[in-house]
């Protein structure tokens, strides 16, 4: 008995055709796989190609004009939404959000909730998850970066770097996850104009920790403690040989444990009022920009969810031996609901009027967001600045209050 030819079809026949009629570049249209659930009318038909091997998946993907998806490597993208010009050479990628210009060498792996802002990139062989790097940030080959959120650079030839064979180290003996690391901040980081932060390769950072921008981290350096001064050279030695009985869920330096948790979840509020109050007119005026923008709300709401349950998690194993410690197991959830609350919004106002006036005394709408950011008026990038300090400050000292007795570091960083 023959096989019917409509049994032989594809099934993401229907699918491949229409994209090919709406201008995508497919070389071998056979060797695309599109899920039923994925809407092709969020994939633009302008100057996008799809090489060889990629698979696309999920109900929220979106790909923007000038995507190039699998050129050294076969792609899978599930429920990612890419802005214009995204390189994805190779890989996997899903649940994430890539801005305009984004790229990721082959052999990547990206997971849920990360957030990679414009030109910021990678090499090959990259793992992230929960990760959000703002504009330029660069990775080199062979990192791990989960669990972090990183600044600073001015452009792609002043970038933050995070050197090859690196990792940020995000879960413990204990098997805790509390461990967000801060490089830079994103009061000052959203601004574009701070110098960059450099971690030398074949390092690590065991995480929670908090970097200053401008600082260097020499390669082979295995980062423990905060460095919150901006301009520091750090060289860290080597652990001395030890052996000794290892006694579990001790949590010895919980107060700074918990205030960088804090302060990085205060840090994820800044962002989603940056987004909500300044970028998103900036994606309306692009093709898809909306849902690219709604994915980026999402991805800092998710990454906001998963910082709460873990840091109720951790203090639900902490033994209640002091105040302080049955504190932080009795207030937790109280902790974690203020960052699902409405933020502080002094100074928001006095911020968006400067802005809009600075963007009509240039009078050029056509220049990006980075171009805009970077052409404003030093009192405006202030006042800026001011606002978002004030939601991590407020955040930071409403959470202070409510774990009295454990004390909690100061968010601010030294000048």
């Amino acid at each position: 008995m023959r096989t019917p030819p409509e049994a032989l079809r594809p099934r993401s026949h229907d699918a491949v055709v229409r994209l090919v009629e709406k201008g995508v570049d497919i070389p071998n249209p056979l060797t695309l796989d599109v899920g039923p659930e994925v809407d092709v009318e969020r994939i633009s038909g302008r100057d996008v190609t799809l090489y060889p091997g990629c698979r696309i998946y999920g109900a929220g993907t979106v790909v923007s004009a000038g995507a190039r998806l699998g050129a050294e490597a076969p792609v899978t993208l599930d429920d990612c939404r890419l802005g214009p010009g995204v390189r994805l050479a190779g890989g996997s990628f899903k649940g994430s959000v890539f801005l305009e210009g984004a790229a990721m060498g082959p052999s990547a792996q990206v997971r849920e909730a990360c957030l990679l802002e414009e030109e910021a990139n990678g090499a090959h062989a990259v793992g992230l998850k929960h990760t959000v790097l703002l504009s330029f940030v660069t990775l080199g080959s062979l990192v791990n970066f989960c669990d972090c959120l990183m600044a600073g650079g001015t452009s792609r030839r002043d970038h933050s770097e995070v050197g090859s064979s690196y990792v940020h180290f995000n879960f413990t003996p204990d098997g805790d996850k509390t461990t967000p690391s801060l490089f830079g901040d994103v009061p000052r980081g959203v601004m574009l104009d701070r110098p960059p932060i450099f971690l030398g390769g074949q390092g690590g950072a065991v995480g929670p920790v908090r970097v200053g921008f401008g600082t260097v981290v020499a390669a082979g350096s295995i980062l423990r403690r905060d460095v919150l001064a901006d301009g520091r050279l750090v060289v860290c030695p080597s652990h001395r040989g030890l052996e000794r009985e290892h006694v579990p869920r001790v949590y010895a330096d919980l107060g700074r444990v918990v205030a960088n948790n804090v302060v990085y979840l205060a840090n994820l509020v800044a962002l989603e009022e940056w987004y909500r109050h300044v970028r998103r007119p900036f994606f309306a005026a692009q093709e898809l920009g909306d849902l690219v923008y709604e994915g980026a709300v999402d991805v800092l709401a998710r990454a906001k969810a998963e910082r709460v349950r873990r840091l109720a998690a951790m203090a639900a194993k902490v033994e209640p031996a002091d105040a302080a410690r049955r504190a932080l197991r009795e207030r937790a959830a109280a902790v974690g609901a203020l960052f699902g609350e409405d933020p502080p919004a002094e100074g928001r106002q006095a911020f968006l009027a400067a802005f809009a006036a600075a963007r009509a005394a240039e009078g050029d709408a056509c220049r990006t967001f980075t171009q805009t950011i970077q052409g404003l008026p030093g009192e405006t990038v202030a006042l800026g600045v001011a606002w978002l300090q004030r939601v991590v400050d407020a955040l930071c000292a409403q959470a202070a209050d409510l774990l009295q007795p454990l004390s909690l570091p100061p968010a601010r960083r030294r000048p």
